[in-house]
């Protein structure tokens, strides 16, 4: 996975390499038991980039995602792809640095390492150290990735599966489609990232568990994304660890996600396991904020009201607050996406709490039943899908999926009690 290939541009060819795998979708193509056809599958993802490689990520660690009978050498094969997708030449990712830094490479940094340490998505990382001995991490887009995702925004084969991960089908889809790219689009802007990264750098700056690293601005650009080099051990590199440690990490995982969206108001929506690195003693250190939605306004106030009420176990003041924030107008639909919200809120209803991966399954495969009854909903009903509320799910079901490999049983409630009472929410 790790050897220099362009990346595929162009929607039909793009839309060609999809079909060489038999994949009339992003996730077509996995649903057959067999190894040889999941190799396959991700060697393609990983040259496409993009959108496409996104895919087969989510696929890779999101239970539910693939059906029963291709999980097993598909989720083996898509390992490779979580980790790295293919990486792009060193000459193009110079060149990049140069024009966007405005200055020869050996000028900028003391030392660069020519070969990528991680590559995903959108860009590829490499290890470098500044004047001051300081180890950086340099994140630079894969030449023509900005074309190629454009081309994915237009392929259906592509956003199908995204949005049915993240909206279930049919389910007001222009809204679903628009918010997707807009949040897309902005993964392509790394001065937004940087911003983004230091906001979360102040919301837990005395939180001695999280670790976020700096940015360094002046070589940083909108395509060259520059921080501290950061270590730690991946999330299976730490699923053995004794339960205490588990615990531990799964406590700093919660806080982090849910006092950034109640206390900082934003959330990160990509909760990709390798945006993880664990220490010791529960640290863990995050990164990466190309994908992050912001919570502003009556949306805000709503989620503060359907945690209070879920720390509460108030299940019709949590009823009403589910109802306001996805602006539901009674009928079917409602009673469908109230009820799967209150199953989402399980870990803080019946904290102490163990997610599981069947756990965090079900929550996949109610999606999939909420997409499926929509078709048989009265005529004229309508389903709403609030703005701002996309990628909600993704962060979901992948964050979910990420609990369940440290197999713990947590007190969330305890966790979110404690932060919202030092932010004044409770």
């Amino acid at each position: 996975m790790a050897s220099d290939r362009k990346v595929p541009e162009g929607r039909l060819a793009r839309l060609a390499l999809l079909a060489s795998v038999g994949a009339r979708s992003g996730l077509g193509a996995l649903t057959k038991d067999s190894s040889a056809a999941a190799e396959k599958a991700t060697e393609v993802l990983g040259r496409m980039r993009g959108l496409a490689a996104k895919v087969g990520q989510i696929a890779s660690y999101v239970d539910g995602v693939i059906p029963e009978g291709g999980s097993e050498p598909y989720q083996h094969a898509l390992a490779a792809l979580r980790e790295s997708t293919m990486t792009s030449s060193f000459r193009e990712i110079r060149a990049i640095i140069e024009e966007d830094l405005d200055g020869p490479i050996d000028r900028l940094f003391r030392t660069f390492e020519e070969q990528p340490f991680a590559s995903a998505s959108i860009g590829q990382v490499h290890k470098a150290t500044l004047e001051d001995g300081q180890e950086v991490a340099v994140k630079v887009q894969h030449p023509g990735i900005g074309r190629a995702v454009d081309s994915d925004l237009k392929s259906a084969a592509l956003l199908e599966p995204l949005a049915s991960m993240a909206a279930g089908r049919k389910v007001d889809s222009k809204v679903v489609l628009e918010e997707m790219a807009k949040r897309l689009r902005e993964e392509l802007d790394y001065v937004l990232e940087a911003e983004r990264q230091e906001h979360f750098r102040v919301v837990h700056a005395h939180d001695e568990k999280i670790r976020i690293p700096a940015v360094v601005k002046e070589r940083s650009s909108a395509r060259v994304l520059t921080s501290h080099l950061a270590h730690g051990a991946t999330l299976d590199g730490v699923a053995s660890r004794s339960e205490a440690e588990r615990r531990a990490f799964a406590e700093t995982l919660w806080r982090f996600v849910f006092k950034g969206n109640l206390v900082g108001r934003m959330f990160n929506a990509d909760p990709h396991p390798g945006n993880y690195l664990f220490g010791e003693d529960g640290v863990v250190t995050f990164l990466d904020f190309g994908c992050v939605e912001p919570i502003v306004g009556a949306r805000w106030e709503n989620a503060v009201g359907l945690h209070k009420a879920a720390l509460a176990r108030d299940e019709a003041g949590f009823a009403h607050f589910a109802k306001r924030l996805l602006h539901t107008e009674g009928g079917e639909w409602e009673k469908l996406a109230v009820a799967f919200s209150r199953a989402c809120f399980e870990p803080i209803f019946s904290s102490p709490f163990h997610v599981t991966r069947p756990y965090a399954a079900s929550l996949v495969g109610r999606m999939k039943e909420m997409a499926r009854a929509v078709r048989k909903l009265p005529k004229g009903e309508r389903v709403p899908v609030p703005r701002g509320m996309v990628f909600m799910n993704r962060l979901q079901f992948g964050f979910y999926s990420v609990l369940a490999r440290l197999d713990v049983e947590v007190d969330y409630a305890a966790v979110e009690q404690r932060f919202m009472r030092e932010a004044d929410l409770l």
